[in-house]
């Protein structure tokens, strides 16, 4: 089919498919997006219409699955019909006030625990987690890597412990 054909062809068919698009739609803008729409797609895909066959028919084929197409996609969206700034609310609050009272408490409990387990456990211990390599360890205590795993290890088995016996009661 040429160029010419299909425009001649679908000017013919206007009025039917506008009132078929208007029938789908019952709005008289989405009437009009869905007949823009449905003529591009026939026109892109001209070449798959096969001659001698019901050209009315293969164009509100195209219509009525593009009007589905698009209703179940509105369909899966969420929409809201209010300002941004209605939700204001929902993305930060101007009256709290950040409280990290809980957060330093416990903080203050770890250290406490740490400090029970003693300074040969614990300095090992808190360079590791602070991102020293077990070599740089044992070269700033002096000693050597298999006791600073060894510190390591046995800090956080007594860690474990003061932990456990401190929430399970």
């Amino acid at each position: 089919m040429t160029n010419q054909e299909f425009i001649n062809q679908i000017n013919k068919l206007e009025n039917l498919l506008f009132s078929f698009a208007l029938r789908l739609t019952r709005n008289r803008h989405d009437a009009e997006d869905l007949m823009q729409e449905t003529s591009l797609r026939a026109y892109h895909h001209r070449e798959k219409f096969t001659m001698g066959t019901n050209f009315k028919s293969w164009v509100s084929t195209i219509m009525r699955n593009t009007y589905i197409n698009r209703y179940r996609k509105m369909k899966s969206r969420k929409h809201v019909n209010q300002p941004i700034e209605d939700f204001s609310f929902a993305l930060e609050s101007k009256n709290a006030i950040p409280n990290k009272g809980e957060h330093d408490m416990r903080m203050k409990e770890l250290q406490r625990m740490m400090a029970g387990i003693g300074n040969l456990y614990s300095v090992p211990f808190l360079m590791f987690y602070r991102g020293y390599e077990y070599k740089e360890i044992a070269a700033h205590l002096n000693i050597p890597i298999g006791t600073v795993k060894s510190r390591i290890f046995l800090a956080r088995q007594r860690m474990k412990l003061a932990i456990g016996d401190r929430y399970q009661n």
